[in-house]
Protein backbone atom coordinates (compact mmCIF):
# COMPACT_ATOMS: atom_id res chain seq x y z
CA UNK A 1 0.00 0.00 0.00
CA UNK A 2 1.37 3.22 -0.68
CA UNK A 3 2.39 5.86 1.85
CA UNK A 4 1.10 8.59 -0.77
CA UNK A 5 -1.00 9.39 -3.08
CA UNK A 6 -0.98 12.37 -5.74
CA UNK A 7 -4.25 13.24 -7.28
CA UNK A 8 -4.08 15.17 -10.40
CA UNK A 9 -7.98 15.65 -12.32
CA UNK A 10 -7.08 16.32 -15.57
CA UNK A 11 -8.71 17.96 -18.53
CA UNK A 12 -6.81 18.86 -21.94
CA UNK A 13 -4.00 19.33 -20.52
CA UNK A 14 -1.37 19.37 -22.82
CA UNK A 15 1.99 18.78 -19.69
CA UNK A 16 -0.21 16.00 -18.21
CA UNK A 17 2.15 13.33 -19.34
CA UNK A 18 5.60 15.18 -18.61
CA UNK A 19 4.19 16.14 -14.94
CA UNK A 20 3.69 12.38 -14.21
CA UNK A 21 7.20 11.82 -15.71
CA UNK A 22 8.87 14.24 -13.25
CA UNK A 23 7.14 13.26 -10.08
CA UNK A 24 8.30 9.40 -11.31
CA UNK A 25 11.69 10.55 -11.64
CA UNK A 26 11.59 12.33 -8.08
CA UNK A 27 10.00 10.24 -5.68
CA UNK A 28 12.07 8.55 -2.92
CA UNK A 29 9.42 6.89 -0.94
CA UNK A 30 6.26 4.59 -1.66
CA UNK A 31 4.24 6.75 -3.87
CA UNK A 32 1.52 6.41 -6.45
CA UNK A 33 0.03 8.72 -9.01
CA UNK A 34 -3.86 8.84 -9.40
CA UNK A 35 -5.00 10.61 -12.35
CA UNK A 36 -8.96 11.64 -13.11
CA UNK A 37 -8.92 11.86 -16.59
CA UNK A 38 -12.66 14.53 -16.95
CA UNK A 39 -14.35 13.88 -20.16
CA UNK A 40 -10.85 13.67 -22.61
CA UNK A 41 -8.50 11.19 -22.89
CA UNK A 42 -4.88 12.55 -22.23
CA UNK A 43 -3.19 13.80 -25.36
CA UNK A 44 -0.01 13.11 -25.54
CA UNK A 45 -1.06 9.81 -23.48
CA UNK A 46 0.10 9.13 -20.76
CA UNK A 47 3.05 6.18 -20.67
CA UNK A 48 2.08 2.84 -18.51
CA UNK A 49 3.44 2.12 -15.20
CA UNK A 50 2.50 0.22 -12.16
CA UNK A 51 2.44 3.55 -10.52
CA UNK A 52 0.24 5.41 -12.27
CA UNK A 53 -3.26 4.99 -12.27
CA UNK A 54 -5.80 6.76 -14.44
CA UNK A 55 -9.91 7.17 -13.97
CA UNK A 56 -11.49 8.02 -17.08
CA UNK A 57 -14.94 9.68 -17.28
CA UNK A 58 -16.59 10.91 -20.54
CA UNK A 59 -18.62 13.23 -18.55
CA UNK A 60 -16.94 16.28 -17.55
CA UNK A 61 -17.78 16.17 -13.37
CA UNK A 62 -15.46 19.32 -13.12
CA UNK A 63 -11.91 19.88 -11.00
CA UNK A 64 -13.15 19.21 -7.36
CA UNK A 65 -15.46 16.03 -8.25
CA UNK A 66 -12.31 14.69 -10.47
CA UNK A 67 -10.06 15.55 -7.34
CA UNK A 68 -12.71 13.38 -5.28
CA UNK A 69 -12.81 10.64 -7.87
CA UNK A 70 -9.28 9.89 -7.66
CA UNK A 71 -9.18 9.91 -4.07
CA UNK A 72 -11.79 7.26 -3.95
CA UNK A 73 -9.35 5.14 -5.22
CA UNK A 74 -6.57 5.63 -3.09
CA UNK A 75 -5.99 3.78 0.21
CA UNK A 76 -2.74 5.86 0.80
CA UNK A 77 -2.32 7.90 4.79
CA UNK A 78 -1.39 10.63 2.87
CA UNK A 79 -2.64 12.50 -0.44
CA UNK A 80 -1.31 15.27 -2.43
CA UNK A 81 -3.90 17.20 -5.08
CA UNK A 82 -1.62 18.78 -8.06
CA UNK A 83 -2.13 20.21 -10.93
CA UNK A 84 -1.33 18.61 -14.24
CA UNK A 85 1.42 20.64 -15.52
CA UNK A 86 4.30 20.86 -12.48
CA UNK A 87 7.63 19.81 -12.03
CA UNK A 88 8.78 18.94 -8.83
CA UNK A 89 12.18 18.75 -6.01
CA UNK A 90 13.68 15.51 -5.88
CA UNK A 91 12.46 13.32 -3.09
CA UNK A 92 10.09 15.98 -2.33
CA UNK A 93 7.56 13.36 -1.16
CA UNK A 94 9.82 12.51 1.37
CA UNK A 95 10.83 15.73 2.60
CA UNK A 96 6.77 16.08 3.25
CA UNK A 97 6.02 12.98 4.91
CA UNK A 98 9.12 13.73 7.20
CA UNK A 99 7.54 17.33 7.80
CA UNK A 100 3.62 15.63 8.93
CA UNK A 101 5.66 12.69 11.20
CA UNK A 102 6.76 16.19 12.95
CA UNK A 103 3.69 18.31 12.83
CA UNK A 104 0.92 15.43 13.68
CA UNK A 105 -1.91 15.50 10.98
CA UNK A 106 -3.84 18.47 11.43
CA UNK A 107 -2.40 20.54 9.00
CA UNK A 108 -2.52 21.11 5.31
CA UNK A 109 0.84 21.51 3.87
CA UNK A 110 2.13 22.91 0.52
CA UNK A 111 5.99 23.30 -0.68
CA UNK A 112 7.19 26.18 -1.72
CA UNK A 113 6.07 27.24 -4.94
CA UNK A 114 8.15 27.90 -8.10
CA UNK A 115 7.08 29.28 -11.56
CA UNK A 116 7.88 26.70 -13.81
CA UNK A 117 9.67 27.75 -17.54
CA UNK A 118 7.99 24.70 -20.19
CA UNK A 119 9.37 25.86 -23.60
CA UNK A 120 10.40 29.08 -25.82
CA UNK A 121 9.58 29.46 -29.65
CA UNK A 122 12.40 29.67 -31.49
CA UNK A 123 13.63 30.87 -34.94
CA UNK A 124 15.96 28.79 -36.28
CA UNK A 125 16.90 31.49 -38.61
CA UNK A 126 18.35 33.52 -36.51
CA UNK A 127 17.75 32.65 -33.03
CA UNK A 128 15.15 35.00 -31.61
CA UNK A 129 13.61 33.56 -28.72
CA UNK A 130 9.61 34.82 -27.15
CA UNK A 131 9.22 33.46 -23.78
CA UNK A 132 6.27 31.00 -23.33
CA UNK A 133 4.03 32.44 -25.53
CA UNK A 134 1.46 32.10 -28.45
CA UNK A 135 3.56 31.22 -31.69
CA UNK A 136 4.63 34.13 -33.55
CA UNK A 137 3.36 34.64 -37.10
CA UNK A 138 6.62 35.15 -38.15
CA UNK A 139 10.28 36.28 -36.80
CA UNK A 140 10.04 40.09 -35.94
CA UNK A 141 13.62 39.81 -35.93
CA UNK A 142 14.42 38.62 -39.42
CA UNK A 143 11.01 38.46 -40.94
CA UNK A 144 10.89 34.92 -41.51
CA UNK A 145 8.13 31.85 -40.66
CA UNK A 146 9.41 28.89 -41.54
CA UNK A 147 11.30 27.55 -39.12
CA UNK A 148 9.97 29.04 -36.02
CA UNK A 149 9.74 26.25 -33.29
CA UNK A 150 9.09 25.29 -29.62
CA UNK A 151 12.27 24.64 -27.57
CA UNK A 152 11.20 22.35 -24.29
CA UNK A 153 12.90 23.65 -21.26
CA UNK A 154 11.28 22.67 -18.40
CA UNK A 155 13.18 24.54 -15.97
CA UNK A 156 11.89 25.60 -12.58
CA UNK A 157 12.74 29.15 -12.31
CA UNK A 158 14.71 29.91 -8.73
CA UNK A 159 12.55 33.18 -7.99
CA UNK A 160 10.28 34.06 -7.55
CA UNK A 161 9.52 31.72 -4.39
CA UNK A 162 6.13 31.91 -3.12
CA UNK A 163 5.42 30.73 0.42
CA UNK A 164 2.55 33.26 2.22
CA UNK A 165 -1.08 33.62 0.49
CA UNK A 166 -4.02 35.44 1.93
CA UNK A 167 -7.43 36.45 0.86
CA UNK A 168 -9.64 39.38 1.10
CA UNK A 169 -12.68 40.52 1.91
CA UNK A 170 -14.06 39.52 -1.56
CA UNK A 171 -12.66 37.00 -1.03
CA UNK A 172 -9.74 37.00 -3.37
CA UNK A 173 -6.63 35.60 -3.55
CA UNK A 174 -3.78 37.29 -2.89
CA UNK A 175 0.29 36.64 -2.29
CA UNK A 176 0.96 37.79 1.42
CA UNK A 177 4.51 39.61 0.71
CA UNK A 178 4.72 41.35 3.86
CA UNK A 179 3.64 38.11 6.08
CA UNK A 180 7.33 37.31 5.05
CA UNK A 181 9.04 40.28 7.15
CA UNK A 182 7.38 39.30 9.95
CA UNK A 183 9.25 38.35 12.94
CA UNK A 184 7.08 35.01 13.06
CA UNK A 185 7.82 34.26 10.15
CA UNK A 186 11.32 34.10 10.03
CA UNK A 187 11.42 32.33 13.50
CA UNK A 188 9.70 29.72 12.30
CA UNK A 189 11.48 29.30 9.20
CA UNK A 190 14.85 29.32 11.00
CA UNK A 191 13.49 27.25 13.77
CA UNK A 192 11.34 24.71 12.10
CA UNK A 193 11.44 25.03 8.05
CA UNK A 194 7.67 25.32 7.97
CA UNK A 195 5.73 28.80 8.49
CA UNK A 196 2.33 29.32 8.40
CA UNK A 197 -0.06 31.02 5.87
CA UNK A 198 -3.46 32.20 5.81
CA UNK A 199 -3.92 30.83 2.81
CA UNK A 200 -2.95 28.61 -0.27
CA UNK A 201 -2.11 29.40 -3.96
CA UNK A 202 -4.68 25.75 -4.36
CA UNK A 203 -2.09 23.76 -7.43
CA UNK A 204 -0.55 21.95 -4.68
CA UNK A 205 -1.31 20.67 -1.25
CA UNK A 206 -1.32 17.83 0.98
CA UNK A 207 -3.30 16.52 4.10
CA UNK A 208 -4.23 13.21 5.10
CA UNK A 209 -6.96 11.39 3.09
CA UNK A 210 -8.88 10.91 6.65
CA UNK A 211 -8.83 14.90 6.95
CA UNK A 212 -9.72 15.26 2.89
CA UNK A 213 -13.12 13.58 3.40
CA UNK A 214 -13.45 14.93 6.88
CA UNK A 215 -13.41 18.65 5.98
CA UNK A 216 -15.06 17.79 2.60
CA UNK A 217 -12.12 19.77 0.45
CA UNK A 218 -13.12 18.57 -2.86
CA UNK A 219 -16.68 18.10 -3.64
CA UNK A 220 -18.59 20.17 -6.21
CA UNK A 221 -20.98 21.95 -3.94
CA UNK A 222 -18.99 25.56 -3.90
CA UNK A 223 -18.50 25.36 -7.93
CA UNK A 224 -16.45 23.35 -10.05
CA UNK A 225 -13.76 25.59 -10.25
CA UNK A 226 -11.85 28.36 -8.61
CA UNK A 227 -11.61 29.15 -4.95
CA UNK A 228 -10.51 26.17 -3.71
CA UNK A 229 -7.51 27.60 -2.39
CA UNK A 230 -9.62 29.41 0.05
CA UNK A 231 -12.08 26.74 0.39
CA UNK A 232 -9.30 24.36 1.83
CA UNK A 233 -7.14 27.53 4.04
CA UNK A 234 -11.05 28.28 5.49
CA UNK A 235 -11.42 24.76 5.91
CA UNK A 236 -8.41 23.98 7.78
CA UNK A 237 -7.88 26.86 9.90
CA UNK A 238 -11.37 27.07 11.48
CA UNK A 239 -11.61 23.32 12.35
CA UNK A 240 -8.76 23.67 14.43
CA UNK A 241 -6.12 22.47 12.09
CA UNK A 242 -3.36 24.70 10.87
CA UNK A 243 -1.74 25.89 7.46
CA UNK A 244 1.94 25.24 6.71
CA UNK A 245 4.56 25.74 3.83
CA UNK A 246 7.37 23.51 3.79
CA UNK A 247 10.94 24.97 2.75
CA UNK A 248 12.44 22.29 2.98
CA UNK A 249 10.98 21.25 -0.91
CA UNK A 250 9.60 22.34 -3.65
CA UNK A 251 7.63 22.56 -6.70
CA UNK A 252 7.12 24.62 -9.89
CA UNK A 253 3.82 25.50 -11.90
CA UNK A 254 2.63 26.34 -15.11
CA UNK A 255 0.74 29.89 -14.87
CA UNK A 256 -1.64 30.85 -17.07
CA UNK A 257 -0.58 34.11 -18.27
CA UNK A 258 -0.96 33.48 -22.19
CA UNK A 259 -4.00 32.93 -24.14
CA UNK A 260 -2.15 29.42 -25.16
CA UNK A 261 -3.40 28.50 -21.78
CA UNK A 262 -6.86 28.48 -21.41
CA UNK A 263 -8.59 27.00 -18.27
CA UNK A 264 -9.90 23.45 -18.68
CA UNK A 265 -12.91 24.30 -16.79
CA UNK A 266 -15.27 26.50 -17.05
CA UNK A 267 -13.94 30.06 -15.64
CA UNK A 268 -16.44 32.95 -16.24
CA UNK A 269 -17.01 35.57 -14.58
CA UNK A 270 -20.29 34.82 -13.30
CA UNK A 271 -19.05 30.91 -12.13
CA UNK A 272 -16.18 32.98 -10.09
CA UNK A 273 -18.78 35.28 -8.71
CA UNK A 274 -21.15 32.71 -7.94
CA UNK A 275 -17.69 30.52 -5.99
CA UNK A 276 -17.12 33.21 -4.13
CA UNK A 277 -20.62 33.86 -2.67
CA UNK A 278 -20.52 30.08 -2.25
CA UNK A 279 -17.46 30.03 0.10
CA UNK A 280 -18.99 33.15 1.82
CA UNK A 281 -21.93 31.61 2.67
CA UNK A 282 -19.95 28.58 3.79
CA UNK A 283 -17.74 29.56 5.86
CA UNK A 284 -19.10 33.15 6.97
CA UNK A 285 -22.54 32.60 7.29
CA UNK A 286 -23.66 29.12 7.69
CA UNK A 287 -20.50 27.48 9.02
CA UNK A 288 -18.56 24.75 7.98
CA UNK A 289 -19.99 21.27 9.49
CA UNK A 290 -16.15 21.41 11.05
CA UNK A 291 -15.98 24.51 12.31
CA UNK A 292 -15.10 25.71 15.54
CA UNK A 293 -13.31 29.23 14.89
CA UNK A 294 -15.44 32.47 12.95
CA UNK A 295 -13.77 33.70 10.15
CA UNK A 296 -12.48 36.90 11.75
CA UNK A 297 -10.67 34.97 14.18
CA UNK A 298 -8.11 34.05 11.29
CA UNK A 299 -8.07 37.85 9.95
CA UNK A 300 -7.06 38.62 13.87
CA UNK A 301 -4.25 36.08 13.70
CA UNK A 302 -2.81 37.54 10.70
CA UNK A 303 -3.67 41.08 10.83
CA UNK A 304 -3.12 43.92 9.06
CA UNK A 305 -4.50 41.34 5.85
CA UNK A 306 -4.17 43.00 2.77
CA UNK A 307 -8.10 43.70 1.69
CA UNK A 308 -9.68 43.54 4.59
CA UNK A 309 -10.08 47.19 6.44
CA UNK A 310 -11.03 47.97 10.22
CA UNK A 311 -14.85 48.92 8.59
CA UNK A 312 -14.89 45.14 6.96
CA UNK A 313 -13.45 43.57 9.82
CA UNK A 314 -16.07 45.17 12.34
CA UNK A 315 -18.95 43.88 9.59
CA UNK A 316 -17.86 40.53 9.80
CA UNK A 317 -17.42 40.43 13.45
CA UNK A 318 -21.32 41.91 13.50
CA UNK A 319 -22.88 39.53 11.13
CA UNK A 320 -20.69 36.04 10.94
CA UNK A 321 -21.34 32.97 11.63
CA UNK A 322 -20.43 32.69 15.43
CA UNK A 323 -19.42 28.63 16.44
Amino acid sequence: MAELSILIPARNEEFLARTIEDILSNIEVDTEVIVTLDGQWADPPVVDNDRVNLIYVSQSVGQRAATDLACKLSKAKYVMKVDAHCAFDKGFDRKMIEAFEKTGDNVTMLPIMRNLWIFDWKCYHCGKRWYQDNKPDKCDSCGKADKIRRKMLWFAKPNPRSTSYCFDSEPKFGYFEDYKHRPEYEKDKKEKGLTQSMSIQGSCFMTTREKYWELDLGGEKLGNWGGQGIQIACATWLSGGEVLVNHNTWYAHLFRTKAKFGFPWSASGRDQQRVKKNVRDLFWVKGHPKQIRPVSWLIDKFYPVPGWSDEDIKNLKETEFKP
